[in-house]
């Protein structure tokens, strides 16, 4: 970056003194794409074999559900499901225990449908690379992410139950027991909010630890294994976290 700012100074400071500035007029055509189109045999001939390799790999079952799983707010069966993947999967990735997993409500991107489960629903599920991260975060660090949580209604938790009062997080357990502020916890999360993507600033100053491992691995991991086990992917509500109201 260095080098490549001092050639750009360079270039500023050492111009011609009678060089002027020239007007580019770029143009452009739109064409619409439609069955009308020719299309072009040899590409199509090129593309076949890795469309048919792709359709091969997404449209592999992995699972069932009888249900189906959308994600609602302040919890939802898919939000459960996705945390306790990456909480039950960390743990045998990393060999430690996972107090806490967390999804942000904003990087689930669609839903799993009921029937069967393709490794292609998890893809749309989950179609970023994101690497899960463990990070041990001192109790307030984590009481201040959670009521960035509660601020927004709710995410994605396992390991934790709380509750949502006047936008902050109330009556906290984290393995059955109230959070304890001098206490460090170790949580997992993916690295765009280890890195404090969605405004998770708080989480920026403690170590990461990583394996490269993606998020959507752990969640096709997870699926394969309660498939094993002969579960249904039918994670359910069970209040973990709340509206204080109700």
């Amino acid at each position: 970056m260095r080098i490549l700012l001092l050639i750009i100074l360079s270039c500023i400071f050492f111009l011609p003194q009678n060089t002027s500035a020239q007007k580019i007029t770029v143009t452009y055509s739109g064409y619409p794409i439609d069955p009308n189109i020719r299309k072009d045999s040899s590409m199509l001939s090129f593309l076949s074999s890795y469309r048919d390799s792709v359709i091969k790999s997404m449209g592999a079952v992995i699972g069932f559900s009888t249900t189906g799983l959308s994600k609602h707010q302040p919890e939802s069966g898919l939000g459960n499901f996705m945390t306790d993947a990456l909480k039950t999967i960390g743990e045998q990735v990393f060999g430690q225990h996972i107090d806490a997993a967390f999804v942000n409500y904003g990087g689930v991107r669609s839903y799993l449908p009921k029937g069967n489960i393709t490794v292609g629903n998890i893809f749309e599920l989950m179609p970023f690379d994101n690497v899960l991260v463990l990070q041990k975060v001192k109790g307030d660090s984590l009481l201040s992410f959670l009521n960035h949580i509660a601020d927004k209604n709710g995410w994605p938790v396992s390991g934790i139950t709380l509750a949502i009062k006047e936008k902050k997080a109330a009556n906290i357990l984290i393995g059955g027991k109230p959070l304890s502020t001098d206490s460090v916890y170790t949580i997992a999360n993916s690295d765009y909010i280890a890195n404090g993507g969605d405004d998770t600033n708080m989480l920026k100053v403690f170590p990461q630890e990583k394996k490269g491992y993606l998020i959507r691995d752990a969640l096709i991991t997870y699926v394969k294994l309660l498939t094993e086990e002969g579960k249904p992917i039918d994670a359910k509500i069970e209040k973990r976290i709340v509206y204080a109201d109700q």
